[in-house]
């Protein structure tokens, strides 16, 4: 069954094609009224009646009539052909645009003899680039309403809030896609040519807002105040990256290297690109000094995206400090809840005579005595606590114990910010597939969820990690670029 999300609507075919025929028809008849009617009536100014003794015409005048509807005879059967033609002419216009429409953007969906993997691949392709084109809109942006402020740069971020909509349609059509939905072969061309179809209108909405967009900047007109900006994110960054540092090894002597193994090697690549990022400054400072505006911009914009990615590693230190803390102090009362439900689940067995046992009631007990004994064994990891606990316990709960939703939640969320920082700062090595997982665990995070939902968010978003840091791996090599705000055809204008 195809999403309701790339159906076109088949039935105004049909509706089109009437008009049409009727049209055509209403000139025929009037062509053929045309010629008609004149035959069945009088000049205004004839007699009724010719007298019996009035002389007889001469021939030359009786002659004169038949050439007179001779030539009557032409201009209508023009009018009808012409109608005739006019109505198929539309009617072919139509059908080929109704075959070939198929994506939100008017592109034309895949041709019947295109290879499936062919279009795949463009699909993946789009996929990965529009994403880049959205983060790097938004890093761009963050720079510009630092220094103008949000109002007037209300029409960026607008555009921005509507790229990102048409993405997440995009990315949610490619994991149905990757679950086998739709089933059917041209149902999954159609997926495809969506997907297609909504990143290209992600990029156009982006590319139509890039010129104003510099004019807010004002960059061209010198770098100077944009330099004092990204001078002062450098700043403040330098002086959080080395309490981020101690942050560290505090977090790993109190919750264990577990705990803190999602961010290994976060502060030092932070430390590097803050390297990269001085000179970039430097270099930029110099250039503007000069009055040498071109390469000044380039150099800042370098600096900026360094800056940006280096912020996103300190900032995924700092925040998962908060996360151990609340994970922390949510432990006991997830244990507590988590034996409510159990106890829950064996007065129900027990007001059933006659019922198997339920294995899942003894697997939920052994998940949480693992976790009782952890916790009181020394440094232990509170989020992987939690999750143990949830997912032990969830298969016989029936709700009544609240704080599991709230413990699923915050690990889903953690596990979705993690996957999102890794992406944020190696996307020049990331592909579509991790990006997709993590869409889909946002799109499930964001739509209210319960347990069960929550839990499949938190495995989507470790797969998306996992995924990534696999490619992260099979592509070490990445560029720092310095794209711009904007879609494929303005992103590197001043690259």
């Amino acid at each position: 069954m195809t999403s309701s999300l790339i159906r076109g609507r088949p039935r105004r075919a049909t509706a089109h094609i009437s008009v049409l025929v009727a049209q055509a028809v209403v000139g025929v008849v009037i062509a053929v009224a045309w010629l008609v009617l004149p035959g069945m009536t009088s000049e205004p100014d004839a007699p009724v009646a010719v007298a019996p003794d009035r002389p007889v015409a001469s021939a030359a005048a009786q002659e004169e009539p038949a050439g007179s509807d001779a030539a009557d005879l032409v201009l209508p059967l023009a009018v009808a052909v012409a109608a005739v033609a006019v109505a198929g002419y539309v009617y072919l216009r139509r059908s080929r645009r109704a075959r070939t429409r198929t994506t939100p953007g008017g592109r034309a969906g895949p041709a019947a003899g295109t290879a499936p993997g062919t279009v795949d691949e463009e699909a993946r392709d789009l996929l990965v680039a529009a994403d880049d084109w959205v983060r790097t809109s938004a890093e761009e942006l963050s720079f510009a309403e630092e220094l103008s402020g949000p109002l007037p740069a209300a029409p960026a971020a607008r555009a921005l809030r509507d790229a990102r909509a048409e993405l997440a349609s995009a990315f949610r059509m490619r994991q149905r896609y990757d679950d086998g939905l739709p089933e059917d072969e041209a149902g999954r061309r159609h997926a495809l040519a969506g997907i297609v179809g909504r990143c290209e209108e992600a990029g156009r909405r982006l590319d139509a807002e890039a010129a104003g967009f510099d004019q807010l900047r004002g960059l061209e007109a010198g770098p100077g105040p944009a330099l004092g900006v990204a001078e002062g994110r450098f700043r403040d960054l330098a002086g959080r990256t080395g309490s981020a540092d101690a942050l560290l090894a505090e977090l790993n002597r109190r919750y264990g290297a577990s705990s803190t193994a999602g961010v290994a090697g976060y502060v030092e690549q932070a430390k590097d690109l803050l390297m990269f990022a001085t000179s970039r400054l430097n270099e930029a400072r110099q250039a503007a000094d000069r009055d040498e505006t071109g390469p000044a911009v380039r150099q800042l914009r370098t600096a900026e995206g360094a800056v940006a990615r280096s912020a996103v590693l300190v900032g995924a230190v700092e925040r998962l400090a908060g996360e151990l803390a609340s994970a922390s102090d949510l432990v006991a009362a997830a244990l507590t809840g988590a034996e409510a439900e159990i106890a829950g689940a064996r007065e129900r067995a027990a007001g059933a005579p006659g019922r198997p046992p339920d294995p899942r009631i003894d697997h939920a007990d052994e998940a949480l005595a693992a976790v009782r004994e952890e916790v009181t064994g020394g440094p232990y990891d509170p989020l992987e606590a939690l999750r143990r606990i949830v997912r032990g316990v969830a298969p016989v709960a029936d709700g009544r114990a609240g704080v599991l939703t709230a413990a699923a939640a915050l690990v889903a969320r953690s596990a979705a910010a993690a996957a999102d920082d890794h992406i944020a700062t190696h996307r020049g090595a990331v592909g579509g597939t991790p990006r997709t997982r993590l869409a889909e665990a946002r799109r499930l995070l964001d739509s209210g969820p319960g347990p069960t939902d929550l839990l499949t968010a938190d495995a989507l978003a470790r797969r998306a990690r996992e995924l990534a840091e696999q490619d992260v791996r099979a592509h070490p090599a990445e560029a720092t670029g310095a794209a711009s705000f904007g879609g494929p055809r303005t992103c590197d204008r001043r690259g």
